[in-house]
């Protein structure tokens, strides 16, 4: 028998009324064929739960139903077995992304540094190949909205870079912030990860990183807009002490905040073995905390 739940809860942020509640049980209870995905896409519709892009939250409508099954308010219908397919083969390597004759000049001499947004899947595959082939950690599937650059002059070609969702938790950058919990879970879409940066082997060019790096943080809030339909408000990075010491964003004025703990976000049943990474922070506003402890942030609206 199922239990009656008269109080409200909290989820992802956003606190659930016991009205709400019973509306999700009588929802869960008329709608028996949907699987749980779909369920909890409803859900999130008719809560009007939406995330930063305007798109229905739908991971947090399915933990909101398994923290409710699991409290015998209702009862969810039986996951559905779903046959993965065979694992994918690496990126094949083209002529397109082999080595270039050295690039060895003054920055002056490629203005002007341009940056190329990757928009269609010829140059999604070209970015994912020279990402692969040229990056120390390779190409992985990006966590959350992404945004990836060529940085490009007359000349070619000359790096990549990558933006994605920002680490979910992480105790000296919301330290940092003075954010709480609620709203570190209601605002985190506003800070974004540059999660790669790569300039290419051959191209030897004294402070075209942290150009390129400029050029970005004036420019990225717009196309992030244009792409997503919000505009992020703070960007943070990782970089690995043993390999390099973050020259390039100390020269582009982001600010050093100290190490991770190489532990990651637990999780039941999981275990990190990373190691700990210097935090560097730019703000893209200068509000920025105000903005990430308040409940102004609205995205686009449907």
């Amino acid at each position: 028998m199922l239990k009656k739940k008269d109080t409200n809860i909290t989820q992802s942020g956003r606190e659930i009324t016991a009205q709400e509640i019973e509306e999700i049980k009588e929802t869960v209870s008329l709608c028996k064929g949907l699987s749980r995905i779909e369920l909890a896409q409803t859900i999130a519709e008719n809560l009007q739960w939406y995330r930063a892009s305007g798109t229905n939250k739908v991971d947090a409508g399915l933990k909101l139903l398994e923290k409710l099954e699991s409290q015998g308010v209702l009862q969810l219908p039986e996951k559905r077995i779903i046959l993965k397919s065979k694992k994918k083969r690496g990126l094949s390597m083209t002529k397109e992304t082999e080595p270039q004759p050295e690039i060895a000049c003054n920055l002056k001499e490629l203005y002007p540094v341009k940056l190329e947004i990757v928009k269609n899947k010829e140059l999604l595959s070209l970015w994912k190949e020279y990402v692969s082939r040229y990056h120390y950690l390779g190409y992985k599937k990006p966590f959350g909205y992404t945004m990836r650059y060529f940085i490009k002059t007359e000349r070619g070609r000359l790096g990549c870079v990558l933006f994605s969702g920002a680490a979910k938790s992480m105790g000296t950058r919301d330290n940092w912030i003075g954010w709480t919990e609620k709203q570190r879970l209601n605002n985190l879409a506003w800070v974004i990860n540059n999660s790669r940066f790569l300039i290419f082997p051959w191209v030897n060019v004294k402070n075209l990183a942290s150009h390129a790096l400029g050029q970005i943080c004036r420019q990225i809030r717009m196309h992030w807009q244009e792409l997503w339909g919000y505009s992020p408000v703070l960007i943070e990075t990782f970089v690995d002490p043993v390999r390099y010491q973050g020259i390039c964003y100390k020269a582009a004025n982001w600010q050093y905040l100290g190490m991770t703990t190489g532990q990651g976000l637990v999780r039941k049943g999981k275990s990190y073995t990373t190691t700990p990474k210097k935090i560097f922070i730019q703000p893209l506003v200068k509000n920025y905390s105000d903005l990430l402890c308040s409940e102004k942030l609205v995205g686009r609206v449907i």
